[in-house]
C-alpha cells in the first residue's frame, strides 16, 4: 500500500510544479499527466538521495510503513507519493496509534534514523488508521539535511536507548520514552528476525555497497546482543526504578567502529 516500491523514474521536467517546499530540504510538489502528485526533494548529492531510498527499502524489508518512495531521473532527487494524512504530528496520535508507532522503534534504531519523530514532531503520520514514517532522510549515513554522520553511524545501535531518553529530541522522547521492557523486546525482534541474505540483497539491489551491508548486519547482531542482555536482566529479576530502561551498559558495549 504505502511504503516503497519500484516504479518508473520520475522526471520533473515533464511534470507541472503545483506546490513548494514543506520540509528542511529544497523541494516542490509536482503533478504528472494523470494527476498524481509527488513531493520531490533535491538533496545535497546523489549519494544522499541513494541513501534515503536505501533506507526506505530497508524499512520495507522490515515491514515498517513509510510513504511510497519513487526514484527520479535526476540522481540528486528523491520523491514520495503525496497522500492525504488523517494526522501529521506525534502530538496528534492517540494511545493506540502511539503504541503502533512504538512497534517500529527497532527499525528506526537499526537504520540510525535520528529524525524518526521529526525535529518538530512532524515525521509520524496516520493514513487509514495506519501510522507511518513520513520521511527517512535522517537514516543511515546522512543527517536529514545532508551532513554525513561519519563515525557516529557505526556498528553500535545506541539509538535504542537514545531515541527513548534524549531530552534534546523531545518528540522522540514523547513517542518512545515510556516503552516497557516487553515493548522494547518486541521492537528489537522485528529486526533480529531479518535474514542476513535478505539484508544484503536489498542493499545490493538498490545501489548499496558491501560495506553498508556488512554494517547493517553487524548492527543487527548488536541488537541481538542487547536483546540477550535485556532478557538476562529480566531473568535476574531486576526491577525498574522509574528511570528509562537502559538495555546496554557502557561497560558491556563493544567499541565503536
Amino acid at each position: 500500500m504505502i511504503m516503497a516500491a519500484e516504479s518508473p523514474l520520475l522526471d520533473t521536467r515533464s511534470m507541472r510544479r503545483v506546490g513548494g517546499q514543506l520540509g528542511s530540504n529544497p523541494a516542490g510538489i509536482y503533478e504528472d499527466a494523470n494527476g498524481a502528485r509527488y513531493y520531490v526533494k533535491s538533496l545535497e548529492s546523489p549519494a544522499h538521495a541513494r541513501n534515503e531510498f536505501l533506507a526506505a527499502m530497508l524499512y520495507q524489508l522490515a515491514g515498517a510503513p513509510t510513504l511510497r518512495y519513487v526514484r527520479a531521473v535526476a540522481p540528486d532527487q528523491i520523491a514520495t507519493e503525496m497522500v492525504t494524512l488523517d494526522k501529521k504530528h506525534v502530538s496528534h496520535l492517540d494511545e493506540a496509534e502511539r503504541r503502533q508507532a512504538q512497534h517500529w522503534l527497532g527499525v528506526h534504531a537499526w537504520t540510525a534514523n535520528w529524525d524518526a519523530a521529526g525535529f518538530d514532531g512532524d515525521n509520524q503520520g496516520v493514513v487509514g488508521g495506519k501510522v507511518l514514517t513520513l520521511d527517512v532522510g535522517g537514516a543511515l549515513a546522512f543527517r536529514a539535511q545532508g551532513d554525513p554522520k561519519g563515525a557516529a553511524f557505526n556498528t553500535r545501535v545506541d539509538e535504542l536507548d537514545v531515541l527513548r531518553s534524549d531530552a534534546d529530541n523531545p518528540h522522540a522522547l514523547r513517542l518512545f520514552g515510556d516503552m516497557s521492557r516487553d515493548d522494547i523486546r518486541q521492537a528489537i525482534t522485528v529486526v533480529t528476525g531479518l535474514p542476513d541474505a535478505s539484508i544484503r540483497q536489498t542493499i545490493f539491489d538498490h545501489g548499496g555497497s558491501p560495506t553498508l551491508a556488512d554494517k547493517m548486519i553487524a548492527r543487527k547482531a548488536d541488537m541481538a546482543r542487547r536483546l540477550k542482555a535485556l532478557d538476562d536482566a529480566a531473568q535476574e529479576g531486576r526491577k525498574s526504578t522509574g528511570q528509562v530502561t537502559t538495555i546496554w551498559s557502557t561497560s558491556l558495549a563493544p567499541k565503536s567502529n
